[in-house]
């Protein structure tokens, strides 16, 4: 690798993890609350007017309450999370003309369905065009306060946002359609096969569109009472969060500091079917995190499917394992469970580098 292009990628990076390190508090604020949501009041705690069971019921002010504690999680920190991400990549490159653009560019990759991976693409084109495009206009002087709070955001936004729109979000648009009817068809087929599909989807992306698609397939089935897909997705789901934390414990050398601190919040993450709590960590390295959890992934998603397990409800992770009847074969679902996570350790163990001591 040439000078310039080493010190290329490493402003690269550097810009990255500019966004990752301001994006952590809100993964890890959102996702507890979200657990201590479902810990609390069950795994319908995001709707007061659901009873334990499913069933409809009038809103109290407890089941309120817990269902605006969930919200404060999902839609405020979990909300916010990709746009900080993609805005303070943009503000690391650009300064503060790129953080409108940056999290604007942030919002629509999740509007457009394209998740986290479209946020670190929003954050970078609207950080390097606001750049770019600092330095190709030219004012005079006493117009020049103009330039970096109206001119720069305003164009930089509408170009940022045109491309997500058009560029970004169609193609994914298509893709997502495209791979929902191919799973559709792959039902008739081995169940195993299926549930490693299915894992390596949830993992690919941790709540990005292939992600979503994994698991909207999993409970669009639950209606129909075809639910051991949605058995993997969660077990699947579990494991990404779970076997970093593991791994971060067991392998300090391979991981930062903060990445080190913040493995038991990824753990509770984890054992409360929060795939984002694997986010930071796959940003950070993600080619070694994003292979090493979706191999585990995929062999939790395939276990779960070969040991017949089936799942009756669409979340809740750890906390609906003790409700009778919500899984059959539990026994064996856990043992998937704990294969995946352990897998994504050792993967972690072998494709991670050990990182310069702080």
């Amino acid at each position: 690798m040439s000078t310039a292009s080493g010190n290329s990628f490493k402003g690269a990076y550097k810009h990255l993890m500019t966004g990752v390190s301001y994006m952590i508090p809100f993964v890890v604020a959102g996702g507890l609350l979200i657990a201590i949501g479902f810990a609390a009041r069950g795994i319908y705690a995001y709707d007061a007017t659901l009873a334990l069971d499913g069933s409809t019921m009038e809103a109290t002010a407890w089941t309120t309450f817990w269902a605006n504690i969930f919200a404060i999680g999902a839609k405020g920190g979990f909300g916010l999370m990709v746009a900080i991400l993609s805005g303070y990549i943009a503000y690391s490159i650009a300064d503060r003309p790129g953080l409108a653009p940056g999290m604007i560019g942030g919002i629509l990759a999740g509007a457009t369905g394209s998740g986290f991976l479209g946020g670190i693409i929003a954050g970078f084109v609207a950080g390097y065009f606001t750049q770019w495009l600092n330095g190709a206009i030219k004012l005079p002087r006493n117009l020049s306060g103009l330039k970096p709070v109206l001119i720069l955001p305003l164009i930089s936004s509408l170009v940022v946002g045109l491309i997500m729109f058009y560029v970004v979000g169609v193609p994914v648009s298509a893709a997502l359609n495209a791979l929902t009817e191919w799973l559709k068809g792959m039902q008739a087929g081995s169940a195993a096969v299926l549930g490693l599909i299915l894992g390596l989807m949830m993992a690919f992306d941790m709540g990005g569109p292939v992600n979503k698609a994994a698991y909207t397939f999993g409970v669009g089935l639950l209606s129909t009472q075809v639910t051991a897909p949605m058995a993997a997705v969660m077990a699947a789901g579990m494991t990404p969060p779970l076997g970093i934390a593991l791994a971060a414990y067991l392998f300090k050398n391979r991981f930062t500091e903060d990445e080190r601190e913040s493995a038991s919040a990824t753990a509770v993450l984890g054992i409360s079917f929060i795939t984002e709590g694997a986010i930071p960590y796959a940003a950070r390295d993600p080619f070694a995190v994003i292979p090493s959890i979706m191999v585990g992934s995929g062999i939790a998603g395939a276990l779960s499917m070969a040991f017949g397990c089936q799942l009756h409800v669409p979340h809740g992770g750890i906390f609906v394992l003790p409700i009778p009847n919500a899984v059959d074969n539990l026994a064996m679902y856990v043992v998937a469970l704990l294969v995946g996570t352990l897998v994504t350790t050792g993967m972690l163990f072998v494709l991670k580098k050990p990182v310069p001591a702080e």
